[in-house]
């Protein structure tokens, strides 16, 4: 599988940059999950990034790769959307 160095912003892992897997269009995935275990050995805390595309300018929006910022609430926001699907509290589809 191919991968790509990609760079982090915010939260725990601000200024990293890590090799991430690209999916079959060649872009990585849109939310990126990294499970942290917890030093009593309760359940894991899971820091959720968020894929952002990097432009070049202002004048010609080239695309010149992608980061990922940190998400603190950590919604899954993920899935499918449906046309028909209602928005429950807080905006969110149901």
């Amino acid at each position: 599988m191919k991968s790509e160095d990609t760079p982090f912003v915010g939260g725990p892992l601000d200024g990293r940059v890590l090799p991430v897997l690209l999916g079959p269009t060649g872009h990585p995935p849109k939310v990126y999950r990294v499970p942290v275990p917890d030093a009593t050995g309760g359940p894991p805390t899971v820091l959720v990034y968020r894929r952002v595309a990097v432009t070049a300018g202002r004048r010609f929006a080239l695309h010149r790769g992608w980061t990922y910022e940190y998400d603190a609430e950590g919604e899954s926001g993920g899935g499918l959307r449906w046309p028909w699907s209602k928005r429950g509290p807080g905006g969110r589809l149901t």
